[in-house]
């Protein structure tokens, strides 16, 4: 069976990137976390990804963010894991949002 797999972005260039089109970030901290500070996007806590698939799937790329790095990794290797999103390109932001402070 294949597989999609991630690869690692930096904040700066998911920045870049987040003005293309077909292009969403999913921040999957939870909600207080999110309305803290964010970088924008959506906010999927890292429970609710699954559920909430259906938000995202329109999307060409994924971009998926944290705090620092942890959550997001879990999700992206989730997201890699459907098979029907094999074309869509699975992006994590390494070192999450403290990476920018």
């Amino acid at each position: 069976m294949t597989k999609n797999t991630f690869s690692d972005i930096s904040l700066p260039d998911t920045r870049q990137l987040l003005t293309q089109p077909e292009t969403v970030l999913v921040d999957v901290r939870e909600k207080w976390e999110f309305e803290e500070f964010n970088e924008g996007g959506i906010n999927i806590p890292l429970a609710e990804i699954r559920d909430k698939r259906t938000l995202v799937e329109p999307f060409q790329t994924i971009i998926v963010i944290c705090t620092n790095g942890v959550r997001s990794k879990v999700a992206a290797m989730d997201y890699c894991r459907v098979p029907e999103w094999l074309d869509k390109t699975i992006l994590h932001v390494k070192g999450g949002i403290i990476e920018a402070e």
